[in-house]
């Protein structure tokens, strides 16, 4: 069998609540690390510390490093800002922090981090408005402060291009990064998302992306249909996995890819994710 040319990792809830459910099919598959978000139904940073030390031990016995602390830092409404952009549904995955617990969670986000061993903290840029141009600067202001908090902890803070936030595409998130050059705040690339917020990905979005700030990247797949996505097994919609992970091994890309599957089948989360994971691991060592 092949070996992924790029290391896999993924999202454990997107297979299972339960890590020990997850963690077979990851090795089955050859997914060489985890991504954590949230364990039994709560969000990671909801959880206790002797919560963590149970996932750390399942996850040790396994042998699978943690890369990312998948956070809903910034996953908030933007306080006096315009209304919202109602066409995007908000995904909070067990989190309902408002803008004033934006501080906490980053602290605790950061202490998950060095817990886990993870180099990089997930971040967002506030729920987005009718006019996102209009929270630009105060995402830019927040996006600096956490990399100066990432800085203090030796961790890079990973914006996503989340489409229900204020930066969903890649031109969005090249504007930011221009703004926001400090050497702890890099990107989590997300194909899927920017298709969503109406940005065709791949060649066009990519191509406008500072390579060198890409630290992570988010695989899923989907087809828009009446501006809503419809997701799909892996390599089998619109996103075109194929040629972005060639064109990620010729800029020599150095993070993992990471399953954040979204889809499933008749048969449930594990089942689909399973089905995503084999084709992923197919994509990255074809």
């Amino acid at each position: 069998m092949l070996e992924p040319k790029i290391p896999l990792c993924a999202i454990t809830d997107e297979f299972s609540p339960a890590l020990a459910e997850a963690i077979p099919v990851f090795q089955e598959i050859g997914i060489a690390a985890a991504e954590l978000r949230t364990i039994d139904g709560k969000n990671l940073l909801d959880m206790s510390q002797d919560d963590w030390s149970a996932a750390k031990d399942l996850l040790d016995r396994a042998g699978l490093r943690v890369v990312s602390i998948a956070s809903p830092v910034l996953k908030c409404v933007l306080p006096d800002a315009p209304a919202l952009d109602e066409r995007f549904q908000h995904d909070a995955f067990a989190s309902k922090h408002t803008f004033e617990d934006q501080p906490r969670l980053a602290e605790r986000a950061l202490e998950a981090a060095n817990f886990f061993g993870a180099k990089i903290v997930r971040v967002f840029s506030y729920w987005r408005t009718v006019e996102p141009e209009r929270c630009f600067d105060r995402a830019a202001k927040a996006l600096e402060s956490l990399a100066a908090l990432g800085a203090r902890e030796g961790v890079t803070i990973g914006l996503e291009n989340e489409h229900a936030c204020n930066i969903a595409t890649a031109v969005e998130t090249a504007r930011v990064l221009e703004a926001v050059r400090h050497p702890n705040l890099g990107m989590i690339w997300d194909p899927a998302n920017a298709m969503v917020a109406g940005e065709t990905p791949f060649p066009e979005g990519y191509s406008r992306l500072p390579k060198n700030r890409i630290v992570h990247v988010h695989a899923k797949d989907c087809h828009m249909e009446n501006g809503r996505p419809v997701w799909g097994p892996l390599g089998t919609r619109q996103v075109r996995w194929k040629e972005q992970i060639q064109t990620l091994l010729e800029n020599r890309y150095a993070g993992f890819i990471s399953l954040e599957t979204h889809w499933r089948d008749a048969q449930g989360a594990l089942e689909s994710s399973r089905i995503c994971g084999w084709n992923l691991r197919g994509l990255a060592a074809a």
